[in-house]
């Protein structure tokens, strides 16, 4: 699972010309489901997400998240977050989750947000659908939350590729 995380000062997500979502200040989550992931990736996440600290209180710079300032949480689903470039430069996205299992994992992890913090805070657009996405950055503050990486079994049909990401805390 990948998120990118922006610092916003608002954001919102517009759907056929009609807003469906909109926050003030918080963070905004361009949130991509990897093919292999499950459950743990999305606890992973989720608390990652949660707990990132991207705002100053009175002791310094990153000392608070958006639970402590009680700010609003904008998720965005992006598939192209697994993309990469052909030989052709042209887009691959066979290692995003297929839309049907990615929605039902997407959704899992906003029931696990909303959970976790509070349910009036937490907001998304519209899953599979052309969304316009607008937002002010503040800083700019721009972060990338990813869980472990999984390579896939033979047993799986997968070409074993194997990742390791020691910058895992």
């Amino acid at each position: 699972m990948r998120i990118v995380v922006q610092r916003v000062k608002s954001a919102s997500v517009t759907v056929d010309g009609q807003v469906v979502s909109k926050i003030g200040p918080g963070a905004m989550a361009l949130v991509g489901l990897h093919e292999h992931d499950t459950t743990q990736d999305l606890q992973y996440c989720c608390k990652k997400l949660l707990a990132c600290k991207l705002w100053a209180n009175a002791s310094g710079p990153w000392r608070h998240g958006v639970k402590q300032k009680k700010f609003e949480l904008l998720c965005v689903s992006q598939f192209t977050l697994y993309g990469k470039l052909s030989k052709k430069n042209q887009p691959d996205y066979k290692h995003s989750m297929k839309a049907i299992p990615a929605q039902a994992l997407y959704n899992q992890f906003l029931d696990m947000l909303r959970e976790s913090y509070e349910k009036d805070k937490i907001f998304d657009g519209v899953f599979g659908a052309m969304m316009d996405v607008e937002l002010i950055n503040d800083g700019p503050v721009t972060l990338v939350i990813e869980s472990e990486p999984h390579a896939p079994s033979s047993a799986d049909g997968g070409d074993n590729e194997v990742s390791n990401n020691d910058n895992k805390e």
